[in-house]
């Protein structure tokens, strides 16, 4: 069903410093993900299933690559008239001399203009960076329902975690009483997982008025929802049951690669009701040579094994040649294992080498370990 009174705005332009190497030269968003994926695949083809057809994509940071791939609407279905994704970096206005998004509130305030472009009623605001499938039409109805000012998505976490989350605390009926960003003691586990409806006219007057406040953060969990539970309003907490993940760290990328090894994982990329929409890049069928061996692995057209894989994610054209063991590890697009080398428990990033009889990562190490440079040969 089209959500016409709904725009869309994907917040894309975080600098994701704690993915170190993997995002000096691309944002994000446009980091690869479960073998022939980009992560801001998922908010699009959520969008693209949810029927919303005008996406906004605020970038920023290293966004060369992304906004050259997110500017492809048809990968989603978001090409069609009346339809479509715009991505929308810092603009310098003459009456404002900015040239940055200053918070995830104020990138939605520079694109005033833009919004009211679509005279919406809703403006739903997402983040570019977590993997996850949600029907936001569902979203929609639940806020309606509620008679709400806004909602905010939220997910249970284990209680001793909820302390890293910004946590919503609910009466009985799920009105959101009280906003806490990473309390030490959390009085409940509902965290917010950076997905929230609008309703457009409330928010844009808000907006408006935090711009001119120059104690503000320009930020939605800082000012804005802070403002909103002051001022009285209506705010409920949309539960979400299901996958997700914030790929904000090395660690949590592995894991969530990882995942898609189990048979049981609730994401499930082959569900065909809900399609997670990428580009469809040309490649041979993946070849799996007479003395390799391949043990619970996840592997994407292009492949040449030759080698041992075992459980292990291999993006498009990753090269494993005899004699190499790759090991609970993340193979990125077009890396190459080189003959004899062990990889084990690492994320190897774009195009890198791993040069003959080299050792690479370790079982007993308590994180993974991410090789975004060429490695040498053993000696």
């Amino acid at each position: 069903m089209k959500q016409n009174n709904m725009l869309a705005m994907i917040l894309a332009g975080g600098r994701g410093t704690r993915l170190h190497d993997l995002t000096t030269k691309v944002a994000k968003p446009a980091v690869s993900y479960g073998g022939k994926y980009r992560i801001i695949d998922f908010p699009l083809s959520n969008c693209a299933n949810s029927g919303i057809d005008n996406v906004g994509v605020l970038t920023q940071y290293e966004s060369i690559l992304l906004n050259s791939y997110v500017a492809a609407g048809r990968r989603w279905g978001l090409d069609a008239k009346d339809s479509g994704v715009y991505v929308l970096p810092p603009r310098e206005k003459a009456d404002a001399n900015l040239d940055v998004y200053r918070g995830t509130a104020d990138a939605i305030t520079q694109n005033i203009d833009f919004v009211d472009s679509f005279s919406p009623e809703y403006i739903l605001i997402l983040s570019g960076d977590h993997i996850y499938k949600m029907n936001y039409a569902k979203m929609l109805a639940y806020h309606n329902e509620c008679k709400a000012d806004a909602t905010i998505a939220v997910i249970e976490v284990p209680i001793k975690e909820a302390s890293r989350f910004g946590i919503m605390n609910t009466d009985e009926t799920g009105r959101i009483v009280e906003f806490e960003e990473k309390p030490a003691e959390p009085k409940s586990n509902l965290a917010s997982m950076g997905i929230y409806i609008f309703n457009w006219k409330l928010l844009r007057k808000m907006l408006i008025a935090d711009a001119k406040d120059e104690n503000s953060n320009h930020d939605f969990g800082k000012d804005i929802i802070p403002q909103l539970l002051n001022d009285g309003k209506n705010l409920f907490a949309y539960k979400f049951k299901g996958y997700w993940k914030d790929v904000g760290t090395i660690d949590s990328l592995w894991e969530a690669n990882m995942d898609l090894l189990d048979k049981n994982n609730e994401l499930d990329l082959n569900d065909p009701t809900w399609k997670i929409y990428t580009e469809d890049v040309t490649a041979l069928a993946h070849y799996v040579g007479p003395q390799a061996t391949v043990n619970r692995a996840f592997v994407t057209q292009g492949c040449i094994i030759e080698g041992e894989v075992k459980n292990s994610v291999l993006f498009t054209g990753a090269k494993i040649a005899e004699g190499a063991k790759v090991i609970d590890s993340v193979i990125m697009p077009g890396a190459e294992v080189a003959e004899g080398a062990t990889v084990t428990r690492a994320l190897v990033s774009d195009n890198v080498k791993i040069g003959k009889g080299a050792v690479v990562g370790s079982a007993d190490s308590e994180h993974i370990e991410l090789v975004a440079k060429n490695v040498k040969g053993a000696e």
